[in-house]
């Protein structure tokens, strides 16, 4: 099978799994294929830790999982030199923490403190991490997936602005509709009766799989209007007076380079993943929500009449003309 054959039979299997989320789905495996990091927020018990535990299921991967909680240590994440006595050949030693792996849950990490959270930064950023004035690096097939709650704010350490811009894209989980419910239970059901093992299990798809679709990627095109096109959505979030008076009274601070580089990298993922060879203005506007509404910063006005990202980026796609 090809490459792009093998991330749909990755995304069919997940799908089984994580039933009336296809959209989450889709857009973990574009973010693991733009070798990004992703921040995951729903209510308790939509399936965010499942979603990632089937992905590693599926995929040759090392999975970890990180619970955050405010008496968590930056050790307890990138790991410490430990002593070994002086009568070792080496007094000490490097100990690995969970995130040399090569996908990472950092469950609730709204849950941990600043410098805690801060502790993820240069291993998401920079694949490495530094102990002791010396650098480790991680594993070339790595992800950060941090979740975090919408409710139950009390006791959170809400992501700074700086490090929400780090995460490729912010997946929203929503409840899934009746149908999906009613099939939830029954897979469930069939989980505890040992329905599941039945037959056998298909193989592992490898990590070269992953490498090999981002070397095709790499290759999609993208023409200079979509180019300019992009361009222009990212200055609408900075210009916003320019595209109309609702967008001047929304945004306070616009989206960073960082999210114009976001929208281009996925929009040509989800062209590749879509089975295309160049990229589309739909492709840019079905990644746009999960790329920019983490890095929007809404007025007062617009939080006190009840405003959201999503509405603000709905407006800013019905302004911003196609080039």
């Amino acid at each position: 099978m090809t490459p792009r054959e093998q991330i749909v039979e990755l995304q069919h299997r997940m799908s089984a799994s994580i039933i009336g989320q296809e959209h989450v789905v889709q857009q973990l495996l574009l973010t693991l294929l733009c070798d990004g990091n992703a921040l995951l927020e729903g209510l308790p018990g939509l399936a965010k830790t499942r979603a990632i535990k089937t992905l590693s299921e599926n995929l040759e991967s090392e999975f970890s999982r990180i619970q955050f909680t405010p008496d968590v240590l930056p050790s307890d994440i990138t790991g410490a030199e430990i002593y070994l006595g002086e009568e070792a050949a080496e007094r000490f030693v490097f100990q690995n923490g969970p995130i040399f792996a090569n996908l990472v849950l950092a469950d609730e990490i709204n849950r941990a403190p600043a410098k805690v959270q801060a502790a993820l930064l240069e291993a998401m950023e920079e694949h490495q991490v530094t102990v002791s004035g010396k650098t480790h690096t991680l594993p070339e097939l790595f992800m950060v997936l941090a979740t975090q709650n919408p409710v139950e704010q009390e006791g959170t350490y809400p992501l700074p602005e700086a490090q929400m811009d780090r995460f490729l894209m912010h997946i929203t989980m929503t409840h899934p509709d009746d149908a999906s419910e009613l099939a939830i239970m029954r897979l469930v059901r069939g989980e505890s009766a040992g329905n599941a093992d039945a037959g056998e299990r298909p193989a592992i798809i490898p990590q070269r799989t992953v490498f090999d679709a981002r070397i095709e990627i790499d290759q999609v095109q993208i023409a200079e209007p979509i180019e300019k096109y992009i361009v222009a959505i990212v200055a609408g979030t900075r210009r916003p007076q320019a595209f109309g008076e609702k967008l001047g009274r929304w945004i306070q601070v616009g989206v960073s380079p960082r999210g114009t580089l976001a929208l281009d990298k996925v929009s040509r993922a989800h062209a590749w993943y879509h089975g295309r060879d160049h990229v589309s203005p739909e492709d840019v506007q079905a990644v746009a929500h999960d790329c920019l509404r983490h890095r929007l910063m809404l007025t007062y006005e617009a939080s006190a009449d009840g405003v959201t990202p999503d509405q603000v980026i709905d407006e800013l796609l019905t302004q911003v003309a196609v080039a």
